[in-house]
């Protein structure tokens, strides 16, 4: 299981290394952006990036507990409330880690001037958690991995990058550049990779496969 787990993190570390450089870039045009729009950028990426999350989370422990082949599952074992379970915990909780609490750090770190934590599950429940549960049952149905985990990370980098411009109050000193650059690849590395490999993993009895 470690094992499988540091390989997993290696080969995703370029392409998360390559969204962070496409967070850069965006924020090179839209630092400047208005609190107010970049908050109403954040809650439409943030939901998005839970919807993609649960799917993947879900779907990652349904594949590993179902037949290979056949795609039923194994004595039963798929429970669909340990699926609803693992797959809210799972992306909502480390989503809100992802793109609220370390981009949150890297705000305090600085004493930005608008900084804020914006706990999305609680701020705007009636919509980051629904689409959580959305896509626990697509996950559910048709389990899928691999699309959605790209899509996933790059979510995740925008996400996490609009909540630091919120915070910005519209400024930007250079040298902050490489510092939210390595803000978001740790951002997104470990807790996407947590959330759509290694938690739903701890839940699998068998030895675990690769999907991603």
């Amino acid at each position: 299981m470690a094992g499988q787990i540091l390989r997993e993190l290696k080969a995703h570390a370029p392409f998360t290394f390559f969204g962070a450089i496409s967070g850069i870039v965006v924020m090179v045009f839209c630092y400047k952006l208005s609190y107010k729009a970049a908050y109403d950028i954040f809650y439409i990426l943030h939901p998005l990036h839970v919807l993609l999350s649960a799917l993947v989370t879900a779907s990652m422990y349904k594949l590993h507990e179902c037949d290979r082949i056949t795609g039923k599952c194994i004595m039963g074992r798929c429970n669909f409330w340990a699926l609803l379970i693992i797959g809210y915990v799972g992306s909502v909780g480390i989503a809100t880690v992802s793109d609220s609490v370390i981009p949150y750090a890297c705000e305090a770190l600085f004493k930005m001037p608008n900084r804020g934590i914006h706990i999305g599950f609680i701020e705007k429940w009636w919509l980051v958690n629904p689409l959580a549960i959305i896509g626990i049952a697509i996950a559910n149905i048709k389990p899928g991995t691999k699309f959605p985990h790209a899509a996933h990370v790059l979510l995740s980098v925008w996400a996490s990058l609009f909540h630091i411009i919120m915070a910005l109050g519209q400024s930007m000193s250079f040298f902050l550049y490489p510092v939210i650059l390595l803000f978001l690849f740790v951002a997104v590395l470990v807790p996407c990779c947590v959330s759509d490999i290694v938690f739903p993993l701890l839940f699998v009895k068998d030895k675990p496969r690769s999907f991603l």
